[in-house]
């Protein structure tokens, strides 16, 4: 089941917002900073329930830490909009908290997970620690795990067959977009890389040379498994897990050095030399080999099913709360929000 945690989800946006308030707050710091941010209290009343300043506060205080930045840095306006975009998401919560309040839940689904996010740290010390920070003890953590788990069966039973997906969606979709799922010739590869830095000198470069040729004598005598032979020997980072395994690339994702070599094999083939970069030197097996095409429908249609329902997902979602927020009466006493500043004009970047 999809996460879904109001909370969480205002942690998110105003870290995000935030990092935007930092890179305009040196523009704005001199004249807009003496303006007045006293808060109201209370800052909003939902449904008859107050919402405080000092949880307004400590909720804010919270999210610039988390996003390392020091509150102190930001001009009166950008405290104003950070404060109103938090409140935001407070009064959503409260909203969905009150709706899901009757959910039932098995107290084995709430142990299980609460121990899902235990496990998530080292150990219990660790946890505890973190909890104290946050300001929980292990009784409120506990009621707040419970709540995001009745807000997210609350929410699962609004969704119902909304985001239900069909195979003629995913069909109609995939015939739509066909140019989406072009793709140009890809290799499947994997490799070993022996470290080098780019300015080193002649000594360590040929010292780092041996320690490659070592490793392709190993992979290329039929005696060891390349796979082995690079969780023990590569220095890429996290090799040991992926056993230098690349997955398919296109040729122009990869330094020219590499790419070159890469794609002058054949499927099954290991370089007969290292190959040199500015990461180091590289053994290079490829793995298989793709020509240039249109990815089949039976190979997409999971991942394009996957697609369609978070984007139905996501409309379903904003058009409940927009619902819920619309039939309650709810009082926000902020100021309100300053003027956006203007962004300057950029093309479009198009991603999929």
């Amino acid at each position: 089941m999809t996460k879904f945690t109001f909370r969480r989800t205002a942690a998110i946006l105003t870290i995000a917002t935030a990092c935007t308030w930092t890179a305009m707050a040196a523009d704005e710091k001199a004249d807009a900073k003496q303006k007045d941010t006293t808060l109201p209290d209370p800052v909003a009343i939902v449904e008859g329930e107050k919402i405080s300043r000092a949880d307004l506060e400590q909720a804010f205080n919270s999210a610039l830490a988390s996003a390392g930045i020091n509150p102190s840095d930001l001009s009166a306006d950008q405290k104003i909009s950070g404060y109103r975009d938090i409140l935001d998401e407070m009064i959503v919560d409260k909203l969905i908290s009150r709706k899901a309040s009757s959910v039932k839940l098995p107290e084995a689904d709430i142990e299980a997970e609460v121990k899902k996010v235990k496990a998530q740290f080292p150990n219990e010390e660790v946890f505890k620690a973190e909890m104290k920070k946050a300001g929980e003890t292990e009784a409120t953590f506990r009621d707040t795990v419970k709540k995001m788990l009745q807000q997210q069966k609350w929410m699962e039973a609004q969704l119902g067959d909304k985001v239900k997906v069909t195979e003629s969606d995913v069909k109609k979709f995939y015939d739509d977009n066909k140019k989406e799922f072009e793709h140009p010739e890809l290799v499947s590869a994997r490799h070993i890389l022996i470290l080098t830095p780019e300015d080193a000198d002649d000594k360590v470069i040929a010292e780092k040379k041996k320690a490659a040729d070592a490793a392709l004598k190993r992979v290329t005598s039929g005696k060891e498994d390349f796979e082995t032979v690079a969780k023990e020997v590569s220095e890429e980072p996290g090799a040991k897990e992926s056993g230098g395994n690349l997955g398919f690339f296109p040729k122009d994702r990869m330094v020219p050095e590499f790419a070159n070599a890469a794609f002058a094999l054949k499927k099954g083939e290991i370089s007969k030399e290292p190959v040199r970069t500015k990461f180091g030197w590289h053994i290079i097996q490829v793995t298989d080999h793709k020509d240039a095409g249109t990815m089949a429908f039976d190979d997409v249609k999971e991942q394009v099913a996957g697609f369609i329902e978070g984007a139905k997902r996501r409309e379903a979602i904003s058009g409940i709360l927009d619902s819920v927020r619309a039939e309650a009466k709810v009082e926000n006493k902020l100021p309100p929000a300053p003027p956006a500043p203007a962004a300057p004009a950029s093309p479009h970047a198009h991603s999929h």
